[in-house]
């Protein structure tokens, strides 16, 4: 594959993941407007409505999230060996290679997410 090729395939997955967050931002706003819109049933006198729909709402994005989040982790903490051997490597010397503090710099990143992430 040219470089000019895996560049615009870089571009596309990243565009993907960028659509698919937006998307996930316009849920969230809409989850926030209909919580919002719950107040009615506080309003009409009947507040343990307003109090078990929110509940209701919230252990389920939790666990959903937690769900999502778990399984990232796993899967990425799995691959950590095989992107580890990806680092950039010139006569058999990782740190003269172009591009060594670059990858450490993202790997290390990755860790720092991943470990954030165990302690939920």
């Amino acid at each position: 594959m040219d470089t000019q090729a895996a560049a615009d395939e870089v571009r596309e997955a990243r565009t993907r993941l960028a659509r698919n967050l937006a998307e996930l931002h316009r849920l969230h706003l809409a989850m926030l407007g209909e919580t919002r819109g719950l107040k009615r049933f506080t309003v009409a006198g009947r507040p343990l409505v307003e109090t078990e729909l929110v509940a209701d709402l919230l252990e389920q994005y939790l666990s959903a999230t937690d769900a999502f989040l778990e399984n990232m982790r796993g899967r990425m903490e799995a691959r950590l060996g095989l992107l580890r051997r990806g680092e950039p490597v010139i006569n058999g010397r990782a740190e003269d290679a172009p591009g060594h503090g670059g990858f450490w710099l993202v790997y290390s990143r990755l860790c720092a997410v991943l470990r954030r992430l165990e302690k939920r």
